[in-house]
């Protein structure tokens, strides 16, 4: 009877290149956070690692290993990978379902969404990540300090990245001023990117969420309002809230901002990929569960009393070879890049979900738009408001060559 490891198979794990200590390696990040290591491997170890797809043996990996670089790789050193691939859950296997199970469970059962971004994306402490929140503005990049006024617009939305806040932050501070400056909403419906692959559309949770300043509750009321709308069953990729960090970055600058001691509340959408509406040339709106949630939503905000605000976390293109592309983007990409994206988000602008959706489904989705889905949704919510570009960012990584855009958005009616 052959051993587990004879046909290893990786998981689905986030890849992408990366430079350490002048050396290029390959990095592998668990999405579901089982273990919060990244393994760097250089690229012949990764070409062995690419192999385990549960289809070959281990004289296969020996086999192509030669057939590629010319050389014996002894059978030991595969098992050795795949140990330690075992040791951070990234195969494919009893021991990772297991753990996944017990996670699922742990999570599903406590009160709260933790903070899981502390000490990688903001540290500090809650004064120290507040004054760097406010910097944001200062930045050359930034908007500059609200000025205490109230807009006499409503602000019915908003697009703001989801990018770290190193990269980020003055974008962010954009659509954020915008908010300050309106009248306080009450509810914010936050629609975020979901970056892990989900059964449903979209993910939803009744967890209260925490944040440095304490916690930040769920709106219970409009939560039920919304369920007795669809029959989909939108908590089944609940887990996946657990380590997404597009709503927790949203709503930690929406925390460390807010005036007076007013609470507000959230209801917390994360939006799964539309990429099948790509590959079929169909709307989004014919997926399962899109429309659904859609008109629930706006049945939802119509007959609440609350001010209600609905917030996209998304970026736009992702670009070079991090993504998968074969070359790094050049000076004359990145400003062909700039004018597509800006097109793009003309659509957005006009609140034209469907234009905004042709668009990238026509190039089939070459820039790799990851907030495509939480941006559809907002266009396809709001109704008889105008949205104004605020702010357009291009963030380049020199370490992987790979460009990450974003922009901030606001809606008024």
């Amino acid at each position: 009877m052959a051993d587990a490891f004879d046909y290893p198979r990786i998981r689905s794990v986030e890849v992408f290149p990366a430079e350490v200590s002048g050396q290029k390696v390959i990095c592998l990040r668990d999405p579901l956070s089982l273990s919060d290591k990244i393994l760097f491997f250089p690229y012949p170890t990764f070409f062995i690692i690419s192999l385990f797809d549960g289809a070959h043996s281990l004289v296969d990996i020996q086999t192509e290993f030669m057939r590629r670089f010319g050389e014996l790789l002894y059978r030991e050193k595969i098992r050795e990978l795949i140990a330690q691939m075992d040791e951070y859950f990234l195969l494919d296997n009893e021991r990772f379902r297991n753990a996944e199970l017990k996670v699922i469970e742990t999570f599903k059962c406590a009160p709260l969404r933790p903070l899981t971004l502390t000490g990688d994306s903001y540290d500090g402490g809650p004064e120290g990540l507040k004054q760097a929140i406010g910097s944001y503005f200062l930045d050359p990049e930034g908007p500059g300090p609200p000025d205490g006024k109230r807009d006499p617009r409503s602000l019915a939305g908003a697009i703001a990245p989801h990018i770290d806040y190193r990269r980020g932050g003055p974008c962010y501070a954009w659509a954020h001023r915008a908010i300050l400056e309106s009248s306080p909403p009450d509810l914010f419906i936050i629609l975020g990117t979901a970056h892990s692959a989900m059964k449903q559309s979209f993910a939803l949770t009744r967890k209260h969420f925490q944040t440095p300043w304490g916690l930040v509750e769920t709106d219970q009321e409009f939560m039920s309002a919304l369920e007795r709308q669809f029959s989909d069953d939108f908590y089944q990729d609940e887990f996946v809230h657990k380590g997404e960090h597009s709503i927790e970055l949203q709503l930690v600058f929406l925390r460390a901002l807010w005036p007076g001691s007013k609470p507000f509340r959230i209801v917390p959408i994360l939006c799964g990929s539309f990429h099948e509406a790509i590959l079929e040339d169909k709307s989004p709106m014919e997926l399962p569960g899109v429309a659904s949630l859609i008109r629930a939503l706006k049945k939802a905000m119509a007959e609440t009393e609350r001010r209600v605000c609905v917030l996209a976390s998304a970026d736009l293109a992702h670009v070079g070879p991090r993504f998968g592309d074969p070359t790094p983007p050049d000076r004359i990409s990145l400003l062909n890049l700039a004018e597509e994206d800006k097109r793009l988000l003309g659509y957005a602008e006009r609140i034209d979900g469907e234009g905004f959706f042709r668009i990238l489904a026509r190039e089939k989705d070459r820039r790799k738009i990851c907030g495509l889905s939480p941006i559809y949704v907002l266009l396809n919510v709001l109704d008889g408001v105008q949205g104004k570009l605020l702010k357009y960012s291009q963030s380049l990584d020199p370490t992987t060559q790979s460009v990450v855009t974003f922009g901030s958005v606001a809606y008024y009616s």
